[in-house]
This record gives C-alpha cells, structure tokens and sequence, in this order.
C-alpha cells in the first residue's frame, strides 16, 4: 500500500490527526504529515502545505482541515493523485468530492480512527 498524507497535521498531541498518526504508525502504515504548523509528528517533518511538496505513490489524502480551507488546495491535492480522500467528520466537502470523483479518486465520509479501529483502512 502506498503513503497516506495526512492533511491538517499538527504537533499538538490531543488533535485527531496526531491521533490519526499514531494509529497508523501502530499498525505500520506509511503516513506523512502535512499542513501549515511547523514540527514534528512522530519525528517526521510536517511538510509546509503551502510548498506543495512533491509526494509520490499516494495512497490515501486523510483531511482534518475544514472545507472552507480546502479550498484553495483543491488542484494541489488532486494532482498528488490519491486512489482515495478521506473526508473525517466536518470536512465533509461536495465542491472537492465531485472534482476529485471525477478525476477517478474514491471519496469517503469517514473516520480514519474508527476505520483503522475496526480494521477497515
């Protein structure tokens, strides 16, 4: 399985996509955390959103960033060219769902913490 980029990371250790991260890491999948604050998670590098860093073999775009913010990011997430986005509770988003639906990206309301915990990531 390829890289799932976390979208909204953040150092602050009670967030859920810190806690996204560390379940992901339990179960050896690769993540990279991605967003606008500057730290670690994990000991990895939060890679600055607004370098749009290059990132191949995506697998999955997990967001915990809310709609209004993802705005401006659509074309940059798309290009990275997801097979999946994970749209976690209240980054829910028709406006990116259906470009990326339509660019063959599977799009899922979701959780990424119930799904890794009952073994359906």
């Amino acid at each position: 399985m390829g890289k799932t980029v976390i979208v909204g990371s953040t150092p602050k250790p009670y967030k859920y996509a810190q806690q996204a991260a560390q379940m992901l890491d339990e179960r050896d999948f690769d993540f990279i955390p991605m967003g606008i604050q500057e730290g670690e998670v994990l000991g990895r590098e939060i890679l600055n959103i607004y370098d749009q860093p290059k990132i191949e073999e995506v697998d999955t775009l997990t967001l915990y960033i809310n709609p209004q913010r993802q705005k401006e990011w659509y074309d940059y997430l798309i290009s990275l060219h997801p097979k999946r986005i994970i749209f976690n509770p209240g980054t829910e988003n028709q406006e990116l769902k259906k470009l990326a639906e339509k660019e063959g990206i599977e799009c899922l309301e979701a959780c990424t913490l119930v799904m890794l915990s009952i073994g359906v990531y």
